[in-house]
């Protein structure tokens, strides 16, 4: 399933990422941190996240 991407499409990408640089810097930045969780974090770093999380939780509501 690994197709390969035309250069029309290519192009195209290039041309969203250009003028979607916040949405791009968001999406890039969201992955990272679930990566971080998923596969690197330790029982330290989840609970200094959670406590992170939970003001930041109480920040936005």
């Amino acid at each position: 399933m690994s197709e390969k991407l035309t250069a029309a499409r290519i192009k195209a990408n290039r041309k969203w990422d250009e003028n979607h640089k916040e949405r791009v810097r968001y999406l890039h930045s969201r992955s990272s941190a679930k990566s971080f969780i998923n596969n690197r974090a330790t029982l330290d770093d989840i609970k200094a996240l959670r406590e992170l999380l939970d003001k930041r939780k109480d920040k936005l509501v």
